[in-house]
């Protein structure tokens, strides 16, 4: 599943704001940048990206071929093009062209408070996160166990489990 963007938000023309310079404030919808991004609660700020200075772990707004428009992290550059994968997935996509690239992200709020994508502990959870790219499908696994397991137990500690202390 990607993130999605809407093509309008709230009837603005996100590419064409982005083409004439300006920066826009977006909430990405899906799951394919969790947990960068929940859906509904966390905002995206993105501005006119400079694609010959993008980089690997850089996440930026692009638009498919003949599609929609798309927020996913930048996975490698090669001469054909940018290859870009959700956080919250595996498999990469691309060769994307350049003129596919519509916005880089340069901010989040979450919760009302902003946090910028130069810090360098994102910059570090970002670079960590992309090199365990291979292993995501085992750590959702992993993660989804350890929920479930975590809710048997709160779930089990509101009823009295052994009789013979009363």
């Amino acid at each position: 599943m990607e993130e999605r963007t809407r093509d309008r938000e709230n009837g603005i023309d996100i590419e064409a704001l982005l083409g004439e310079g300006k920066s826009i404030q977006i909430y990405p919808q899906g799951y394919s940048m969790y947990p960068l991004f929940v859906p509904g609660r966390d905002q995206a700020v993105i501005a006119p990206a400079e694609t010959g200075r993008l980089k690997r772990g850089d996440v930026v707004l692009y638009r498919r071929e003949g599609s929609i428009l798309v927020l996913h992290r930048i996975w490698k550059r090669r001469v054909d093009g940018f290859y870009m994968v959700g956080d919250n997935q595996s498999e990469v996509e691309g060769p994307l062209k350049e003129e596919q690239i519509k916005g880089i992200l340069y901010q989040i709020v979450r919760k009302g408070k902003c946090f910028r994508v130069s810090n360098p502990i994102y910059r570090m959870l970002a670079a960590v996160w992309l090199r365990l790219r291979p292993f995501r499908p085992f750590l959702s696994r992993i993660a989804a166990g350890l929920k479930r397991m975590i809710k048997n137990i709160c779930s089990n500690n509101g009823k009295s489990g052994d009789k013979s202390l009363q």
